[in-house]
């Protein structure tokens, strides 16, 4: 593979189960050393994408190459040179951390003691060593998802797919598994993620592709595609929520769209496209009205938005259709 080709191509696949279409003209590219999140709901194709990528499903139609090789066609080559993380965690919990390892080196063709030096290294790289010789059953669960990112790099893989990595994990677990994802990609290791969390994915990704009913119908860098909604938001919360009508009314004034009101957060929040002075006109305005205004302020579209607008789009699409 040239440095300057993708490390991962999906031209028109298509997938079917039955009668329903996993892949519908699923297409793909991501640049080598770079991490591409693809970002949809369940059922959106996500994980039959990677399947198929990684060797595990043979699509209906369409191309897939992964590192250079045709993954229908050459798909040993192409599994010697990636990584897969599943959903599930792939160690055994009876076999210590380091035993995992060495299993997994084995597995690989490594000799024994080429496995040991291996799980040693990837040991220290994750933060292990200590617990190297307890049960892996005993990790916590960030410790296992980290000893399950080690074992998926035992032959040092050109591309690594992740699978939604972190679901059902805790707060402090999804940072370790983050840093974990962080180092790899530093380390110019070529990274497929998919995830249901619009933070992670804005975390991690450089590059973000949205998938729905089996096509990516959204490409973009978190950035450009919270701009594809547009506008800023403004953001009031006051004090006393009786004050809720006659904010959205001054908001109304300077907005660009409809004031929205969620009277549990006590907030009215609304599109403006001159944020500052939008900010600033209201400010007076609520002082002028002696308004208590808890917080106010301006903020960027998060990715949660983006997310439901446009998936929001493509269903009002297929309504049309």
């Amino acid at each position: 593979m040239n440095r300057s080709d993708p490390a991962v191509l999906a031209e028109d696949l298509h997938k079917t189960y039955g009668d329903t279409a996993a892949l519908a003209g699923f297409d793909l590219e991501v640049p080598a050393g770079t991490v591409h999140g693809l970002l949809g709901p369940n059922g959106a194709g996500k994980t039959t994408a990677v399947r198929v990528l990684a060797t595990l499903t043979q699509p209906d139609s369409g191309t897939a190459r992964v590192a250079g090789f045709d993954a229908v066609r050459d798909p040993i080559r192409v599994r010697r040179r990636i990584g897969l993380v599943g959903q599930q965690a792939a160690v055994d919990e009876i076999l210590t951390g380091r035993q995992n390892l060495v299993l997994f080196g084995r597995l690989y063709h490594l000799g024994a003691a080429a496995a040991a030096r291996r799980a040693d290294e990837l040991l220290e790289r994750f933060g292990l060593t200590e617990a190297a010789g307890r049960a892996a059953g005993q990790y916590s669960g960030g410790m296992r998802r980290r000893l399950d990112l080690a074992a998926s790099l035992i032959l040092s893989p050109a591309v690594l797919f992740l699978d939604e990595p972190t679901t059902g994990l805790d707060p402090r677990a999804r940072t370790e598994v983050w840093e974990s994802v962080r180092q790899l990609a530093a380390a110019g290791t070529t990274i497929l993620l998919t995830t249901q969390y619009l933070d992670e994915a804005d975390q991690l990704a450089g590059r973000i592709s949205v998938v729905d009913h089996g096509r990516v119908i959204a490409e973009g860098s978190p950035d450009e595609l919270k701009r594809r909604i547009g506008t800023d938001r403004l953001d009031v919360v006051v004090r006393h929520a009786a004050d809720l009508p006659a904010v959205a009314r001054l908001v109304g004034g300077v907005a660009s769209g409809a004031a929205e009101s969620d009277r549990d957060r006590r907030r009215v929040s609304a599109p403006v496209r001159d944020g500052m002075a939008a900010l600033t006109t209201l400010v007076r305005a609520l002082d002028d009205e002696g308004i208590e205004a808890v917080d106010v302020g301006l903020r960027r579209p998060s990715l949660d938005e983006v997310f439901l607008r446009l998936t929001g789009e493509n269903k009002d699409k297929e309504v049309a259709a």
